[in-house]
């Protein structure tokens, strides 16, 4: 039986009737700081009003706020937004309200009246709004990762597109999706994609949304199989299941387009790519400074690792290896070496105990670890002299895992789009579970990263190392 869930319209009215509430609460306490603690200026004994006369403001500033509010979207809000955008929509929305309200208020009602009561008013709506929203977003973070209140998807095609919005779920868990699957009928397809299930071709689809208790259907397929299409969608209302379709636009990604127009007349043009030109010199720039600085700032404690290493171990403190880069040039990359000499040629004999999958090799208790190597893989030290990579060129401070040559050679061809931007100390895949992650699922952030670069996106994935690096998840 498919799990009931809260209508959307219900959902909108309660969070109107709580901003309700809490308009009011902010209004009292304005009232409280302005008229009894006399924050702003004592009150002349002349102009103390008692709040009962305010009691129709409050109501008409509530009134006008929901109004504003409505407009500004916040009741109405589209999956994925950000705290941050809801936070501008409310102090917009509030700010709007609240001088309306001056308006109104000032030009029939008598001066004795506090115009200092409004600045707090507003101070306090957006703060309380705020609040509630920021604590709704961690309650609900908390109850999707116990599987409570996900939206479990079904995708139709594993081609570009549906790999398109793949990685973009996977990249961004809050949206609050479970992918159960995907079916697809082409054959060559119809494989698992990390830890996304194939589960056959479309002609089981009915049973799917039954079996797997699915509440949402996304078609990915291409404009031409436009019957198929219609037939999917027949099936879902049959089935009672949410049915969406991926827009076409000929094959291209939405991430690649924009829409443009000439007096009314639309257009259709494609993008560059986000890592180009003056965004590629800024990241250039910021990778400079930082990986300089952080080079001078940690260089004793790297000398101290070098010593470390010296004593635990025989052989040389780095350890040089070749790795594939931007566009798929070759360069050497440095780490502080963590295995006893030789380690490479071991490799043959280790093979059957590979725990990766794809063409990575991981082994989370490898005997080729020395003592002190387990400590540095542990917090990911023995990448620091890659800072001189980044500092060089070859390699960013985010960006993805730089592969092996052996590795490129055995990749799909989708799978090389990863190789679009330059390799990185960090990344979207080392702060969503780093070794633990498939190698599919871990090309599908790359590809992500490398589709919607932003100097924002590479602020949230650096802030997002530093816990990861702290406890160390999926390291080894």
């Amino acid at each position: 039986m498919r799990r009931a869930r809260v209508p959307r319209r219900l959902y909108q009215v309660s969070l109107m009737a709580v901003d309700a509430v809490l308009i009011n609460v902010a209004f009292l306490i304005a009232y409280w700081m302005r008229y009894v603690k006399e924050w702003g200026g004592q009150v002349d004994p002349a102009f103390q009003v008692p709040y009962t006369q305010y009691v129709p403001v409050a109501a008409v500033l509530t009134v006008l706020l929901l109004l504003t509010l409505s407009i500004e979207g916040i009741y109405s809000k589209r999956v994925g937004t950000s705290f941050f955008e809801e936070f501008y929509a409310i102090l917009n929305g509030t700010t709007t309200a609240v001088v309306l309200m001056i308006v109104i208020f000032f030009f029939y009602r008598p001066y004795s009246y506090s115009r200092l009561i409004f600045a707090y008013v507003a101070l306090l709506t957006v703060l309380l709004l705020s609040v509630v929203r920021l604590v709704e977003r961690i309650v609900r973070h908390q109850l999707r990762k116990r599987g409570i209140g996900v939206v479990r998807l079904l995708i139709v095609g594993a081609g570009e597109k549906g790999r398109t919005l793949m990685r973009h779920i996977v990249a961004h868990p809050e949206l609050g999706y479970q992918i159960v699957g995907f079916v697809d009928d082409d054959l060559q397809r119809q494989h698992d994609i990390g830890r996304i299930k194939a589960l056959g071709d479309t002609s089981r689809l009915p049973e799917l949304v039954q079996e797997l208790n699915v509440d949402e259907v996304i078609i990915t397929l291409p404009w031409q199989y436009h019957r198929k299409i219609i037939r999917i969608l027949d099936q879902c209302e049959r089935e009672n299941v949410r049915s969406r379709i991926v827009p076409d636009l000929f094959q291209l990604s939405l991430s690649h387009v924009y829409l443009d127009e000439i007096k009314g007349i639309p257009l259709i043009g494609t993008r560059e790519p986000a890592l180009q030109g003056w965004n590629f010199a800024v990241k250039r720039m910021t990778d400079i400074v930082i990986a300089g600085t952080m080079l001078v700032l940690l260089a004793p404690l790297m000398a101290l690792i070098a010593l470390l290493i010296k004593l635990d171990s025989p052989g040389p403190v780095l350890f040089k290896q070749v790795r594939i880069g931007r566009y798929g040039r070759p360069f050497t990359l440095y780490k502080f070496r963590s295995m006893r000499v030789g380690a490479e040629e071991e490799l043959p004999k280790l093979l059957s105990l590979n725990e990766a999958d794809g063409p990575l090799f991981k082994i989370r208790n490898d005997p080729r670890v020395t003592r002190v190597g387990r400590w540095l893989r542990r917090f990911s030290l023995d990448e620091l002299p890659q800072l001189w990579n980044v500092l060089k060129g070859d390699m960013s401070l985010i960006g993805p895992r730089p592969a092996l040559p052996h590795e490129v050679e055995q990749y799909e061809p989708w799978h090389r789009k990863r190789l679009e931007v330059p390799p990185g100390l960090t990344g979207l895949w080392q702060t969503s579970g780093r070794s633990d992650m498939p190698f599919d699922e871990m090309c599908l952030l790359d590809i992500y990263y490398a589709e919607r670069w932003s100097p924002w996106l590479d602020a949230v994935i650096f802030f997002k190392t530093i816990p990861a690096i702290l406890f160390g998840r999926g390291a080894y």
